[in-house]
């Protein structure tokens, strides 16, 4: 194991070490007391929080945009491959050549889709307006996560910038947004509880709220 592959692995670990302890901190602060009369299934409306409710054509932010939305889907797609990828690289375990081209073709489009949601945030006003330096540090790192993971898959000669770059993302990862992968699922099942308590989700009669 390589000095760089060695800094990568204590990056990983003081990741999750992080973010362990924003796991900790939201399981302490439980549900807050909700004092309104229960007129819904709670349990119901947290299976519709991750599933119906994420259902583009129920999101005015996704089928208003669709476009971004599928760059977005494929961005986190690359990322997802891209962390899988990176304890290959690391542990040196092969993979299935089959899956070569795959894995190239998805990675190529991920990327191309990160650098687009990175220059349209620069170019329009509205999101430039919105954005602060986290947003676009978040999303270059992640972008340059993924385009090295793709270069990897070609020649590992690039190998200490890979490594480099993954220790970057790992120890930046719980200090901005993209902690946002562990808030996620904490955020979808308060909502899903929130609505499910009043009877709001899941929607009935195929009425969007």
């Amino acid at each position: 194991m390589t000095l760089y592959h060695i800094i990568s692995s204590a990056a990983f670990l003081i990741c999750c070490i992080s973010l362990t302890y924003h796991i900790v901190r939201l399981i302490r602060l439980g549900l807050p007391k909700d004092y309104s009369k229960k007129i819904g299934d709670p349990k119901s409306a947290i299976s519709y929080s991750f599933i119906g409710a994420m259902n583009p054509m129920n999101k005015e932010s996704a089928y208003l945009h669709f476009p971004t939305y599928t760059a977005g889907i494929l961005y986190h797609i690359g990322t997802f491959i891209s962390f899988s990828l990176f304890f290959l690289f690391l542990f040196n375990i092969s993979y299935a050549n089959s899956l070569q081209w795959v894995l190239i073709c998805v990675l190529a489009a991920s990327s191309v889709s990160g650098f687009g949601i990175f220059i349209k945030r620069i170019a329009l006003r509205k999101l430039r307006f919105l954005s602060n330096p986290d947003d676009y540090i978040s999303n270059l790192l992640v972008t340059m996560f993924q385009v090295f993971t793709l270069i990897m898959l070609f020649t590992d000669t690039i190998s200490p910038y890979y490594f480099i770059c993954t220790g970057l993302l790992f120890l930046y990862m719980p200090l901005g947004k993209l902690k946002h992968s562990l808030y996620f699922f904490a955020a979808r099942y308060h909502l899903g509880y929130f609505y499910g308590w009043r009877g709001i989700w899941p929607v009935k009669n195929h009425q969007q709220i």
